[in-house]
């Protein structure tokens, strides 16, 4: 090594943001065991590296004993011996005595450049799990990049993230090269480099996909109060403002359905209902079985429970497919929804 194999430690470790200094302990701390394998040494060594002309020097260490200990030969000398090279020696002191290989400067080249290969290597990595890290819990567009058994694989430029097959919508084909949005749910530092999960089923990725595209809910003018997602199916978004002058269902719709729909394109046809928040339970409840049409609600506080009464012809949209309705209502709620029509509540009061 030479003053020019420092310089350019020195430009790679600006341009990857690893300290110089890091960098070249790394180094002497790989030539030791470099210096072991290859001249079978199991004496207790160090090597330095001159930090102004790169030269390199490996010397061997023993420890100054009074007596010597059986089996530690290589590794002590005795007090006597050592004040025979410096007077001013004492016992636990450290005798250094150079002892570099001929031939050990193209060890070194190589195991240096496969040192550095592989700091950059992981610090590019740390670099990269920053980034995603900071990131969980928000959405990253990626590209379809390949599948390996039911996982499907995304390109994120500089990162690949994982989506699993729960994290999948139902139904929902990944061709390679497609372009799609995903969210975030954890980040994992691995050996391998970090592991991004991302979701297309997170209930999160419904309220980024909002943020991103209903302008007052990102400037904090129109509030997501809860979010319940069937995914691939059928979401129910209940949203709030505390400016008179905003419609918030409106808003989120908007003109002419563009941004809600905007939103449906982006998962695949699935069907978003949007809700006005109420603080009454009673009115909430009501609002949350859109677009069934409500009579009435009547609220049990300690059972949690919502008697609600809707139109004959509603009974069936009230409930939904498979009562996907209600237990949409229910969830964004947090409320037990009972649903009976008008026919049912006046034959259950007939019989009472």
């Amino acid at each position: 090594m030479n003053s020019e194999f420092l310089g350019a430690l020195e430009q790679i470790a600006e341009e990857k943001g690893i300290e110089k200094e890091v960098l070249l302990e790394t180094i002497e701390a790989a030539l030791i065991s470099a210096y072991r394998r290859n001249f079978g040494s199991s004496q207790n060594v160090a090597v330095t590296i001159d930090r102004e002309n790169g030269g390199i020097k490996v010397f061997k260490r023993r420890e100054v004993v009074a007596e010597l200990e059986a089996g530690r030969e290589q590794e002590q000398v005795v007090l006597n011996e050592a004040r025979r090279l410096n007077p001013n020696y004492q016992v636990g002191d450290f005798v250094e005595e150079e002892v570099t290989p001929r031939e050990f400067g193209r060890i070194a080249a190589q195991t240096a450049k496969q040192v550095v290969v592989q700091r950059i290597r992981e610090a590019e990595r740390g670099v990269i799990f920053e980034e995603f890290y900071s990131r969980e819990g928000d959405i990253v567009t990626g590209v379809v990049n390949r599948a390996d058994g039911r996982n499907v694989y995304l390109e994120l430029g500089r990162a690949e993230a994982i989506l699993p097959p729960l994290e999948q919508m139902p139904g929902e084909v990944y061709r390679q090269g497609e372009r799609l949005k995903a969210y975030i749910v954890e980040v994992r530092r691995t050996t391998k480099g970090p592991q991004i999960l991302v979701s297309r089923t997170h209930p999160g990725l419904l309220k980024r996909l909002f943020e991103l595209e209903v302008p007052e809910i990102h400037d904090g003018l129109v509030e997501i109060r809860g979010i319940a997602r069937e995914a691939g199916f059928r979401s129910k978004i209940a949203v709030h403002t505390s400016d008179e002058n905003i419609d918030p269902v409106g808003a989120c719709v908007g003109q002419k359905g563009l941004r809600v729909q905007a939103i449906v394109r982006e998962l695949r046809g699935e069907k978003i209902d949007i809700v006005r928040w109420d603080p009454r339970p009673a009115q909430y409840i009501a609002n949350a079985l859109s677009p069934a049409k409500v009579i009435s609600v009547t609220v049990d506080e300690e059972a949690k429970i919502g008697q609600v009464v809707v139109p004959d012809y509603q009974l069936s949209l009230a409930i939904g497919k498979e009562g996907q309705n209600a237990r949409l209502a229910a969830k964004l709620t947090g409320w037990k929804v009972d649903i009976r029509s008008e026919s049912q509540l006046l034959e259950g009061n007939d019989d009472s």
